[in-house]
Formats: structure tokens, C-alpha cells, sequence
């Protein structure tokens, strides 16, 4: 049954296969259950309860991916976008955290219009196959830099902005975590992310660096505090819709500039460019945004960490069914997933922007006319930490050049359309 449902033998995959690929996602983001509810709680939302919102807000977009669209996407709140919902937003503007989850839910609406609408989908076919490929490889780049961080390989400075870290033991374990990834990898040998997440940790608890929980099973904390709070009159004012634009282009580029990365590395590319179910994949991102702010949490958005369990050979949406399945079972064993530390997941997130990043060999960078926006969107998402604003640059970049060299005709008219809203989110961005 699982078999015809999910088109496995049609995928050239297998239920095993599978069940290792959505595992490995799950344990490649599964610290959004704790970051998340750290950074919205500066709100004054209950941490307790976000922690809870956070899960279901995963389980719903995640299931939703794996049952509508059949993919091997997971979604969950956005990073990046409870950064902007708590600082920005909140603290901010001074707006009460109800106020805020009312501009999530409009954002979600509109996102939900545009998606059965069609115009989300045009948005992808519109981009220029390079600068699609660009956005996959600058993806990978901006993740390797992450894993890194995690790590604690890289490091901030206050001179040159990062700096190499110390060889700490959590470092050293990290980098044998990568290395026997890496060696599997070579050896095609099945599970290696994975192995890598598992064996770092259990050398972790070995050398003293992972602690043990006190008890591994506890009940949920209670949804009540922030369930269906969100108030949206006060959403609608005029003063928030530059809020809730914001909301909609950094989850529109974040989100297609993810779906795009992982639909190559999951062979979900058609040879005329255009991506397999598409539609279906964005019309699940929106709805998702919408039952998250009522839930009570930030934007729920298509993670990149999907691309573990791509890596790992993940190719329907069964991948997505066992990555809920595992968020659901978190409810309920909240300290145990605890003790796998960030040293030990940064390993694969530094392979899977690896898998990534090979997109950039499809790039012409002999033509400087496509090698310029390329070469911006590539490396703005790491430098800028922000994945739309790479493809910001990028988009008026290619713009531009094609119009100073007269080639203004081939400009797809939605392009058009992009660019504008590109520079209406780089303003908001400098204000």
C-alpha cells in the first residue's frame, strides 16, 4: 500500500530507504523545537507552549508535503523569520505578539491567493535556469556556513567578522562526525548522515560533552497560552502592511529558493527546467504559514535541511511522513532529543550544502552576463545570513545587465515584476 501510494519502485526507492532519509531529516532540524521557542519567547509568549506549537506547526507542514505533494520536503517556523517576527516586529514596532501572529496569518492568506492563482508558480518558471542553479549552489554555501558555525569551527571577530575558532573537544568530535560521513559517502555506503548524527553523539556522551537526560518521556506542555491568540483587526493596519510584504517575500524567495535547491538534488527537475508538482508544494508552504499562526507560532516555510534526507536517497513524501511521525513522537520525548548537540548535526549540514553546492558546475561563468548575478546570488546568502537577499541582488543584477546590454526583450515580464518587489524589500531592509 505504502508502496503505490508514495510511488516508491516509480522513484527508484524503497521504504527503508526511505525511513533512514526522513530520520536524518528529523535529526538535522530538530533543534528548531528549542531555538525557535527561545527566540519567540522574547515576545512574552510562553516557552512552554511554543515549544508545543512549534512541533505540531512542523508535523501539519511536514505531513502535508509528504500526503498533497508527495515530496521529501519538511517544513517547520522559519529561522530568519521568528528572528524578524520577535526583534523586528515586536520589540521593535512595540506591537503586542498577538498583533504580530494576525500579520502572519494575512501574509499566509495572501500567499495562499497567489499560489492557486498560479503567479508563485510563474515566479519559478520566470527565473533564468542559471540563476536557479546559482540559488541551489549559494543555498549550499550559506548551510556549509552555518554547519561551520555550529561547529564552532568558524567563529565571529570583531576586525574580520569570522575567524577560525579554537580546537575545542566538541570541534575535533565535530570534524571526526564529517569525516566519517565523508568516508561513507566515498564508499556509497547507505545511512552515512545519519551514522554521523548517531556516532558523534554517542562520542559526545563518552568524552563528557553530552549529558544524559534525567528521564527520557514527559507530557506535552499545554498549546493554551498562545493557541488561535492571534489578533488580526489590529494586523490590518495600514502601518503593518509593510510587515506582512516583508513576511511575504522573505517566505516566497526563502522558500522557492529552497523548493528549487532540493528539487535538483532530488532529481525532481524536468529537462525543460520546470519542477515536478511545483504547484502542489507551494499551495502545502502556504497553508502551512496559516495553520502555524494559529497554532501560535512565526512562518512555517520548506527547510533546507530537507536536503539530509534527500542526500540520504529520500525521493517521496514517505521521507516527509517519517520526519512528522518523529516530530509527533518529540511531544512526548522532549529530553531525549536534547541530547543530540548542535557539533554533532553541523557534520551533515556541511555535507548536504557539498551536495549542493555541485550545482555551480552548470553555471556559464565564461559569460559574464549570467556569471555576475550568479556569482552575487552565490555569495550574498552566506555574507548577508539571509537567503532572499542573495536572490535579491541577483535578480537586479540580471535585470540590469540585460538591459545596459539592450537584451531588455528576453526578460521573462514577471521578472519584471520580481525586480520591483526586490528593490521595495532591499529598501525596507535599510530603513
Amino acid at each position: 500500500m505504502l508502496s503505490q501510494y508514495f510511488k516508491l519502485e516509480q522513484n527508484n526507492t524503497s521504504v527503508k530507504q526511505e525511513v533512514i532519509a526522513g530520520t536524518t531529516t528529523f535529526l538535522t532540524m530538530a533543534y528548531i523545537i528549542f531555538v525557535n521557542p527561545s527566540i519567540l519567547s522574547a515576545t512574552g509568549m510562553s516557552k512552554d507552549a511554543l515549544i508545543t506549537a512549534t512541533i505540531l506547526a512542523s508535523v501539519f507542514g511536514t505531513a502535508l508535503a509528504g500526503l498533497w505533494a508527495n515530496v521529501p520536503f519538511a517544513m517547520a517556523p522559519g529561522m530568519g523569520l521568528n528572528a524578524f517576527f520577535a526583534y523586528s516586529l515586536v520589540l521593535g514596532n512595540q506591537i503586542t505578539w498577538q498583533t504580530a501572529l494576525g500579520v502572519v496569518f494575512i501574509s499566509g492568506i495572501l500567499f495562499f491567493i497567489l499560489t492557486i492563482c498560479g503567479i508563485r508558480s510563474l515566479i519559478v518558471k520566470a527565473i533564468p535556469l542559471q540563476l536557479r542553479f546559482s540559488t541551489a549552489a549559494g543555498i549550499g554555501l550559506f548551510i556549509t556556513f552555518i554547519g561551520f558555525q555550529n561547529l564552532g569551527l568558524v567563529t565571529d571577530h570583531p576586525v574580520t567578522l569570522v575567524s577560525l575558532g579554537k580546537f575545542s573537544t566538541t570541534v575535533v568530535l565535530g570534524l571526526i562526525g564529517l569525516t566519517i560521513i565523508a568516508v561513507m559517502e566515498v564508499r556509497k555506503i547507505k545511512g552515512a548522515i545519519l551514522a554521523g548524527i548517531v556516532i558523534t553523539t554517542i562520542l559526545g556522551i563518552i568524552f563528557g560533552k553530552v549529558a544524559l537526560p534525567s528521564s527520557f518521556f514527559a507530557a506535552p506542555p499545554s498549546l493554551k497560552p498562545i493557541l488561535l491568540q492571534l489578533d488580526i483587526p489590529g494586523a490590518l493596519r495600514w502601518s503593518l502592511w509593510g510587515a506582512i510584504f516583508s513576511f511575504m517575500f522573505v517566505d516566497l524567495f526563502d522558500s522557492v529558493g529552497t523548493i528549487m535547491a532540493c528539487s535538483y538534488e532530488a532529481k525532481m527537475v524536468k529537462k525543460d527546467g520546470s519542477i515536478k508538482k511545483i504547484d502542489r508544494i507551494l499551495e502545502a508552504d502556504a497553508v502551512a504559514t496559516i495553520v502555524g499562526s494559529l497554532l501560535g507560532t512565526s512562518t512555517t516555510t520548506t527547510y533546507i535541511e530537507s536536503g539530509s534526507g534527500i542526500a540520504e536517497g529520500g525521493r517521496t513524501g514517505l521521507t516527509s511522513i517519517i520526519t512528522a511521525l518523529l516530530f509527533l513522537t518529540a511531544l512526548f520525548f522532549i529530553p531525549l532529543i536534547t541530547i543530540v548537540p548542535s557539533f554533532a548535526t553541523a557534520p551533515a549540514l556541511i555535507i548536504v550544502g557539498i551536495f549542493m553546492f555541485k550545482n555551480v558546475k552548470q553555471i556559464d561563468f565564461s559569460d559574464f552576463e549570467i556569471a555576475v548575478p550568479a556569482f552575487l546570488t552565490i555569495i550574498l546568502m552566506p555574507l548577508t545570513y539571509t537567503i532572499s537577499m542573495g536572490l535579491c541582488f541577483g535578480f537586479l543584477s540580471y535585470i540590469t545587465i540585460s538591459v545596459a546590454t539592450k537584451k531588455s526583450r528576453k526578460i521573462h515580464f514577471i521578472m519584471w515584476l520580481v525586480g520591483i518587489l526586490s528593490i521595495i524589500e532591499l529598501i525596507l531592509n535599510v530603513i
